[in-house]
C-alpha cells in the first residue's frame, strides 16, 4: 500500500492499530508519519468496560475494590488493542491486578456474557446490544465525554481517574507524496459523505461518533495518539503474539 501511486486513487482505510503497532511490534513495516498522508479521521467509538450481571460492582471504583479482594479476569478484543491497553492503563493508575484474556473482537463481549471472564473491554458496537438486553452491566466508557449510545454510563474520568480519552478509531490515509490539493479534496468529500443525516443516524445507533476534521487536524491527533499508545505499550509490557 505504501508503494501505491500517490495520485489519490488508492486510499488506505485502517484503524487505531495504525498508531499502536509501531510500538507493539519490533518492525511494524511502516513509519506512521512518513509513509502515509493523513486524509481524515473517520468514525470512532469509546471502549466500553462491562461486567457480567452477577459481578457485585456497579461502578469502576467498586470494581477496583473487588479486584483487590478477589481474582478477576477481563476479556479484550486482542493483545495490543486499545480495549486491552485501556484496562492496562486503569490497572496501573489504580495499582490493581486483573488478568488479561485476549479474544477475537467479536467474541470478547460474549466471554463476559457467558461468565468465562467477569469483565469485558470492547469497542461499543459488540457490547451495546448486550447492555441494553441486560446481559452485561456497563461500568465505564473510556472517552473524555459520555457516549450518546449509552448516556447514563459514566466515563473513566468521572470515576476517580484522569487523562482518559481512549478511542477505537478508523481513518483514511493516502500514500506519501500525494499532492496536498488532492488530499484536501478527498477530505472535503469524505466530510460531506459522513455528514449525511442517514449516515450520522446509523453511526449513533452503533455507538460510533464522528466530528468533521481537516487533514491537518487529523495529523496533529495522530501524533498525540502514537505518543500515548507508545507509553501504554511500554508501561504495560504488552507484546504482539
Amino acid at each position: 500500500m505504501k508503494r501505491a501511486a500517490a495520485d489519490g486513487y488508492t486510499l488506505f482505510l485502517t484503524s487505531v492499530a495504525y498508531a499502536v503497532n509501531p510500538s507493539l511490534y519490533a518492525n511494524a513495516g511502516y513509519d506512521p508519519f512518513t509513509d502515509f498522508m493523513p486524509v481524515i479521521l473517520a468514525p470512532s467509538t469509546p471502549n466500553l468496560i462491562t461486567v457480567n450481571p452477577a459481578v457485585p460492582a456497579k461502578n469502576l471504583q467498586e470494581l477496583v475494590a473487588l479486584a483487590r479482594k478477589e481474582k478477576l479476569s477481563y476479556a479484550s478484543s486482542g493483545t495490543g488493542t486499545t480495549t486491552h491497553l485501556s484496562v492496562e492503563r486503569i490497572k496501573m493508575a489504580a495499582r490493581v491486578d486483573i488478568t488479561h484474556v485476549p479474544y477475537q473482537p467479536a467474541q470478547a463481549a460474549g466471554a463476559a456474557v457467558g461468565g468465562h471472564t467477569q469483565i469485558s473491554s470492547t469497542s461499543m458496537p459488540p457490547a451495546v446490544t448486550h447492555v441494553r438486553a441486560g446481559r452485561l452491566r456497563a461500568i465505564a466508557v473510556t472517552s473524555a465525554q459520555r457516549s450518546p449510545a449509552l448516556p447514563d454510563v459514566p466515563t473513566v474520568n468521572e470515576q476517580g481517574f484522569s487523562g482518559f480519552d481512549d478511542l477505537t478509531w478508523t481513518a483514511v490515509f493516502a500514500p506519501a507524496g500525494t499532492p496536498q490539493d488532492i488530499v484536501n479534496r478527498l477530505n472535503s468529500e469524505l466530510n460531506r459523505a459522513l455528514s449525511a443525516p442517514d449516515v450520522r443516524e446509523r453511526l449513533t445507533q452503533l455507538g460510533l461518533d464522528w466530528k468533521s476534521n481537516t487533514s491537518g487536524e487529523f495529523a496533529a491527533f495522530l501524533r498525540a495518539e502514537v505518543q500515548k499508545w507508545a507509553k501504554a505499550v511500554k508501561d504495560s509490557g504488552a507484546k504482539a503474539d
